[in-house]
């Protein structure tokens, strides 16, 4: 049987599915590039049937209810800072919001009693042989994997090696985002606070954690861009440019930018990829399908971790039977997912001033507003989970 798994990427997907390959007794590795377990980022929601039944069979929702946010009701306000619209916490949150750093953490210590973790370091190469996958890393010594999975996000390193270069599979969609930490010195309460005018939002909502430290969201529309991915002092002049000129918070945000901690920029995009699997390579989460905001990916993900690791075992290893029956299993749940991050540049920062307008007003009614809320719910509800047995003695807590 193929037991030993290497999985690319440590941040939802990854532990989720080290997670459920060590209870079906398999022997999962994790690699990640970053040096240690990512800590705060934006707010992650889970909702509906599918995304609460996974958790529930990972006895992870009673921890998760201690730690969740509450949600984080939104508010649009125009230059003088007078609300124009006002979404209650639900509308973001979901049933369960949890910081993903939080979540990350949870996974980890979940999956930690069967898996190997390795930070710091990455894939430089996959060579398939008819019985397992050579891999080469940038630091550690080259290992032989039975199968080596993908769960390594939207410019996932693993889909690169094994299926092509990410132009082929990642679509821009019309707008880039950026998220930073700093001082809560506007002296925000409870939830969010954004700015619109046409094709750029600026936002700030008060730590979680910490109401002494806030954390800015900005939106912008632009046609795709060059730059470079691990240059954050080129992404904040970007960020700078976009939002030049604007009234209300934005120049105190934006001058908060240069002693962030850990900025995070990136397009949003939707990956699209014909067939998940090539030999004993396998994608999962927004590596397969995903969109970088919007797109339920971190339910998907935990759904998706779940699935393939139920199907590997219930195929007895086999890798051909697995990752067909996965792909069957999920593909259209989660592209129906999906299909939300298309719309969600366009939600923050509409092109036109017509265009805010219309949303605030669309969105102030509670029966649209309701109605939107039951579509997500139903959306990431439409995929059968089966129940798929694991060894009662490989319980991690």
């Amino acid at each position: 049987m193929n037991r030993k798994v290497l999985i690319s990427g440590a941040s939802t997907a990854g532990p989720a599915l080290a997670y459920w390959l060590g209870r079906h007794g398999f022997r999962p590795t994790v690699v990640e590039l970053a040096p240690h377990l990512r800590q705060g980022g934006q707010a992650v929601d889970f909702r509906g049937e599918a995304h609460l039944t996974v958790l529930e069979r990972m006895g992870l929702i009673p921890e998760l209810r201690r730690i969740q946010t509450g949600g984080t009701p939104m508010r649009f306000v125009d230059e003088l800072g007078r609300t124009l619209l006002h979404l209650p916490a639900e509308f973001a949150g979901g049933e369960i919001e949890v910081l993903r750093g939080d979540l990350a953490r949870v996974l980890y210590e979940h999956s930690l009693p069967y898996t190997e973790y390795i930070f710091g370091d990455s894939i430089t190469s996959l060579a398939e042989t008819s019985s397992c996958v050579r891999v080469d890393f940038q630091r550690g010594a080259s290992r032989d994997f039975d199968l080596v999975i993908g769960a390594d996000g939207l410019h996932s390193n693993v889909r690169r090696l094994a299926f092509g270069p990410e132009k082929d599979y990642v679509s821009h969609l019309g707008y880039y985002a950026a998220t930073w930490q700093l001082a809560n010195d506007l002296g925000l309460g409870k939830g969010s606070i954004g700015y619109n005018v046409p094709g750029r939002f600026a936002s700030a909502a008060t730590d979680h954690r910490d109401p002494a430290q806030a954390r800015a969201f900005f939106v912008f529309a632009s046609p795709e861009l060059s730059y470079d991915r691990h240059d954050p002092e080129q992404q904040k002049r970007l960020l700078g440019n976009a939002f030049s000129g604007l009234g209300w918070e934005v120049p105190h945000l934006l001058g908060t930018l240069n002693q962030a901690p850990d900025p995070y920029f990136d397009s949003i995009s939707r990956a699209d990829v014909d067939t998940w699997s090539t030999g004993r390579v396998c994608l999962v989460g927004d590596a397969a399908c995903g969109a970088t905001i919007g797109g339920m990916g971190t339910g998907t993900a935990v759904v998706a971790a779940y699935v393939l690791a139920g199907e590997l075992a219930r195929a007895q290893g086999d890798h051909r039977v697995a990752f067909t029956r996965y792909e069957s299993r999920l593909r259209k749940y989660a592209k129906g997912c999906q299909a939300g991050g298309d719309r969600t540049g366009k939600f923050f920062a509409p092109g036109t001033a017509a265009g805010i307008r219309f949303r605030n007003a669309l969105l102030s009614r509670p029966l649209f507003l309701n109605g939107m809320l039951r579509l997500g719910e139903k959306v990431s509800s439409t995929v059968a989970l089966p129940d798929y047995p694991t060894d009662p003695s490989r319980v991690s807590r």
